[in-house]
């Protein structure tokens, strides 16, 4: 009788078909995340990004991870059952999740029970307005609705009146409100508004570590 022999070289497939390979890949997918927000997690701690890099990327990770488990939901109970399962030691990551904000969030010097909430909506905001303008988005019946938002958010903060950046997006939303709804942004505004919206971002989080932004 002849016996089958076995490959070192040969590739070992965890699944036997399209639905199988949806699956791994997936899980593969949330093993990547864990392990970007572990990394990320222990940069913030050790001062090699900002609050003002920190936060985004922080938001990202753990709004990717939610949409992941939802689509991995029939084979991940719980979070802490996959990274036993597959030997992850990531308990920076483990905490982000937990808490579901960013650190800059959860240790804000802002008071109040419902300034966190206020801090990751206001974030995010940021973070759709600075990807509408990359994503070359300029008519102002694309910009105007996230921008007002924006700066609604802004509002809700006890310190905003004073800080620069609201008052050039405020200046922002004057001009695109004296537009048609088709008119376009030009270029050169384009740059200026990206180049505002980014420091008022930066600001966002200086102001509320108590102006004293991590180097």
């Amino acid at each position: 009788m002849k016996m089958a022999t076995l490959s070192l070289d040969e590739e070992v497939r965890l699944f036997t078909n399209n639905a199988e390979r949806e699956k791994y890949n997936l899980l593969g997918t949330l093993y990547g995340i864990i392990v970007a927000l572990d990394y990320l997690e222990r940069a913030y701690v050790r001062d090699a990004i900002t609050a003002a890099q920190y936060s985004p990327a922080c938001t990202r990770l753990i709004s990717q991870y939610m949409t992941m488990l939802k689509l991995v939901k029939d084979s991940v109970p719980s979070i802490e059952q996959f990274m036993t399962r597959y030997r992850m030691d990531n308990p920076a990551a483990l905490h982000r999740i937990r808490v579901g904000v960013p650190a800059t969030v959860e240790h804000s010097s802002e008071a109040g029970p419902e300034t966190g909430k206020w801090i990751a909506e206001t974030t995010q905001n940021f973070i759709t307005f600075m990807d509408a303008l990359k994503l070359r988005l300029r008519a102002k019946d694309q910009l105007h609705p996230i921008l007002q938002e924006l700066v609604t958010g802004y509002a809700r903060f006890k310190g905003s009146k004073d800080w620069e950046g609201r008052s050039k997006m405020v200046s922002w939303l004057i001009t695109l409100n004296s537009m048609k709804a088709s008119e376009e942004i030009t270029d050169e505004q384009c740059r200026q508004l990206t180049f505002d919206v980014e420091h008022a971002y930066a600001e966002f989080f200086r102001s509320l570590s108590g102006g004293k932004e991590r180097s």
